[in-house]
């Protein structure tokens, strides 16, 4: 064989590991999104702080779960691109509705695990925040301290996460085995009040140990909610760290938390638009870190 014949084969070797090396890095960014030659079939479950209304165009059946167009769900969905998606969120869920009806305001969403199949490879869970009732309590508080009073409900706070870690545990296992070859990403809630109360006494009224109360209960949620994560297979889903600062008592250029009376359209005491992007960025960064 002359060299006349194999320069060309060189040349189209090297053209095509060229090729190839380029596809390789054009794709890098992608592929440690955490997709793969396989599709990705993508299902959400949760909450509103996962359905998330009032951040964006309303959207999903029924109507009265409030899932946003612009809830974290979504933005993960709009960046992995994947096969399939589907949003069972709902607003007012506990870990019952995961596998029982849950009648809303206008309509009854499904037994929300019913989204998930075999064939499912990626679920992200944001579950147990109103089995604790935290939202709840936070409203009550605040009524409480209108008239002066405190709610002197910190140990009350401590028994009602307590009795949520069997129910936590039982989600996550029940999400393995409707999925069990699926990613489970178990996602944590962000920070809504600030480790010093202090810094909320001219934003809200409540007494300080009630407002140290319900962030050591969220605080003790979140433990919970990653260490029921770790025991049953799943990833747990830090979003209190990049949230730290944006609580719903910081300015409010940097509040990512709506307060009491909403401004931003959010629904009280739960994350803005800017909240459910960075919940998005903490769920995509867990995605891409195998």
């Amino acid at each position: 064989m002359g060299l006349t014949s194999v320069a060309p084969r060189v040349a189209v070797s090297v053209v095509t590991v060229l090729a190839a090396l380029t596809a390789a890095c054009a794709s890098g960014e992608r592929s440690t999104a955490g997709e793969s030659a396989e599709p990705v079939h993508y299902v959400a479950l949760g909450d509103s702080y996962t359905s998330a209304p009032g951040t964006g165009r309303g959207v999903g059946s029924p109507i009265g779960c409030e899932r946003s167009d612009n809830n974290y769900p979504r933005l993960v969905a709009a960046e992995l691109a994947p096969a399939s998606f589907t949003d069972a969120s709902c607003g007012g869920a506990t870990t019952e509705h995961l596998t029982s009806p849950q009648q809303t305001a206008d309509g009854t969403n499904p037994p929300q695990l019913d989204a998930l199949t075999p064939d499912t490879t990626l679920v992200t869970l944001g579950i147990g925040g109103n089995d604790v009732g935290l939202v709840q309590l936070a409203g009550q508080c605040a009524e409480v301290a209108a008239e002066g009073g405190r709610c002197g409900e910190s140990a009350a706070v401590e028994e009602r996460v307590g009795n949520t870690v069997a129910a936590v545990a039982e989600a996550v296992r029940a999400v393995r085995e409707r999925a069990p070859d699926a990613r489970v990403l178990v996602v944590g809630y962000p920070t809504i009040l600030p480790a010093d109360p202090a810094t909320c006494a001219d934003v809200l009224p409540h007494d300080l140990a009630d407002l140290a109360a319900l962030r050591e209960g969220l605080d003790l949620l979140n433990h919970v909610l990653e260490q029921q994560a770790n025991a049953h297979g799943a990833r747990f889903v830090d979003t209190a760290t990049p949230t730290a600062e944006h609580h719903l008592c910081a300015a409010e250029g940097q509040r990512w938390i709506e307060g009491l009376e909403s401004t931003t359209g959010a629904a009280p005491l739960h994350p803005t638009a800017r909240g459910e992007r960075a919940i998005a960025d903490a769920v995509l960064a867990a995605i891409r870190t195998r």
